[in-house]
């Protein structure tokens, strides 16, 4: 496989995993039982004051989702941008670090969105590998 394949693949993954995220972001407080009910009524009613504002671990939550959209939304469009002109300098910390992300989602979140940075991350790996190593600027 070519490595402009292998960075659109690892672009399409992360695309479906942004798309997931966001409806995770957007529908976490519609909780399917009454206790976890409790818990996200909790997270939001609950108000401290924090460096000058009012705020709850509810709307944490949601600024943390909202920022890892954009953090998803950016990797997707890079992998696509990079797919277009393989750059091996670039190409090998995407992939580390969407493999970090893939192990931290494992281990503090679920199999399901893992699987998307994990892959995403194998991908991109293997274009840095089938990449060449130097390319003529003219």
């Amino acid at each position: 496989m070519k490595p402009k394949i292998a960075l659109r693949v690892a672009g399409i993954l992360m695309l479906l995993h942004t798309l997931g995220h966001t409806i995770g972001a957007l529908t976490w407080k519609q909780a399917p039982n009454a206790t976890i009910q409790r818990v996200v009524d909790g997270m939001n009613n609950n108000h401290f004051p924090f460096m000058g504002s009012s705020v709850s671990l509810g709307l944490f939550f949601d600024g943390y989702g909202f920022i890892m959209i954009g953090v998803l939304l950016l990797l997707t469009v890079l992998l696509w941008l990079l797919s277009a002109e393989p750059n091996r300098r670039f190409i090998l910390p995407v992939g580390l670090f969407l493999l970090f992300m893939g192990i931290t989602e494992l281990t503090y979140f679920f199999p399901f969105a893992a699987a998307f940075s994990l892959l995403a991350g194998l991908s991109t790996i293997y274009a840095y590998f089938k990449s060449p190593l130097w390319k003529r600027s003219n």
